[in-house]
């Protein structure tokens, strides 16, 4: 692969909303390959804090009505808003596979925990730029429940692991989104020779 191919599979990663995806089922060996790319993540102390709950087929169904319930159980009365009940129930609908990003504490607790938190945003990233090259729809939700410990129970993570996302996975036929950036160059980086 050159540079060029490089840049375009990056430039053309986008945020594609599950409702946008079209219920079309991605081969479970293609999301696979695209967990084994984010193996390769940069991992300080070979930690590799990673930690991928998937749901596939009829599992999405579950895990969607499971974080709906969750938020159903864990919202205050008063708080509670039936739409987004609704939302978190059907998100996954036309989704084919749904990937819960969580960060398993490795066992060096002289890494700080900012660097495994990292190390699993490279992994998903790894997972995403694979997803944009297959022409595969991707969204990195953090809605709902995401950072609850009811979530974390849900998934029986330790006290001192996280989770980071929800990451739906399929095929959308409608045209890519424009890249946009909304900050100048300038203002990202600071140039000293």
């Amino acid at each position: 692969m050159d540079f060029d191919q490089l840049k375009s599979i990056i430039t053309t990663r986008r945020n594609i909303k599950p409702f946008s995806m079209n219920g079309k089922h991605i081969p479970d060996e293609q999301i696979q390959a695209l967990l084994e790319l984010a193996d390769w993540a940069p991992t300080h102390g070979y930690t590799e804090p990673w930690y991928f709950p998937v749901f596939s087929g009829d599992a999405v169904k579950r895990f969607c009505t499971a974080h709906a319930e969750l938020y159903k159980a864990n919202t205050a009365p008063d708080k509670f808003i039936p739409g987004n009940y609704e939302k978190l129930k059907t998100q996954g609908d036309l989704a084919s596979h749904v990937i819960v990003l969580c960060m398993k504490r490795g066992n060096k607790p002289g890494i700080p925990e900012i660097e495994e938190i990292a190390a699993v945003s490279c992994a998903v990233q790894n997972l995403w730029l694979g997803a944009t090259a297959l022409g595969l729809a991707g969204y990195w939700g953090s809605g709902g429940m995401t950072f609850s410990p009811a979530m974390k129970d849900y998934l029986s993570l330790g006290q001192e692991d996280k989770v980071l996302g929800i990451f739906y996975l399929g095929y959308s036929d409608e045209p890519l989104p424009e890249g946009r950036r909304l900050k100048p160059m300038s203002e990202k980086v600071k140039w000293e020779k």
